[in-house]
């Protein structure tokens, strides 16, 4: 459903990097496929909701190009990498480690997700940065609806990636959730914060949907050196 909405080079990009993900991902490949393919899928169906709302106010996207599909697939493609990393070097721990954050970052890209197309929906937003109303569609812009939805994602990830993943990965599934749940929401809102400095053209969507990803992972990993 998402391919309908990639440009020709970006769906030519995505398939690239799901073959990578085939290389880097070892034993579990098939996972971290699944793992995309579930981010990919959510955002499909988010995409359309509320579509002729969009439509009208003029809050749809162009069709998702290459940078879009590299700011979203390059940290998970990294943390896939460095679980095969862990596995050649006889690190399991840290493996285990890489696949939790490869959730997390997955969760953060889909939590930023349904925030900006479903919080669109809901009332005006104001700036997280001035706590200032701002137009709807201004990077940087949230509102209680997609602070909501931007909790929701995360969790779904978090259930959906921990079940598929229970007969390898063996961790206190309650305690994984938490992380995920946090490390996504925090993501979604590291993309706001820096939506504000793109309207002042500090920034583009590329930093801010990768370094999205990337809060995921470090927040994630953070928890975890805490724990």
């Amino acid at each position: 459903m998402e391919a309908l909405t990639l440009s020709g080079t970006g769906l030519a990009v995505a398939v690239a990097m799901g073959l990578l993900f085939v290389l880097f991902g070892g034993p579990i490949w098939w996972f971290f496929i699944l793992g995309m393919l579930l981010f990919l899928v959510l955002s499909a169906i988010v995409t359309r909701v509320g579509m002729d709302y969009k439509r009208k106010k003029m809050l749809g996207q162009d069709p998702r190009g290459v940078r879009n599909v590299l700011a979203n697939g390059m940290v998970p493609l990294i943390m896939a990498g460095f679980y095969r990393l862990s596995l050649v070097i006889g690190a399991e721990r840290y493996a285990v480690i890489c696949l939790v954050c490869f959730i997390a970052s997955v969760a953060a890209i889909t939590a930023d997700k349904f925030a900006s197309e479903i919080g669109v929906l809901g009332p005006m937003p104001i700036s997280l940065i001035t706590g200032k109303r701002v137009r709807k569609g201004v990077s940087g812009g949230i509102t209680w609806l997609g602070l909501a939805v931007s909790a929701i994602a995360p969790i779904i990830i978090a259930v959906a990636l921990l079940l598929i993943s229970r007969a390898f990965l063996h961790v206190g599934f309650g305690a994984v959730v938490v992380i995920v749940v946090l490390a996504g929401f925090m993501g979604s809102l590291v993309d706001s914060f820096l939506g504000y400095f793109e309207e002042k053209h500090i920034g583009n969507k590329f930093t801010s949907n990768f370094m999205c990803s990337v809060a995921g992972v470090l927040v994630a990993f953070l928890i975890i050196l805490a724990l």
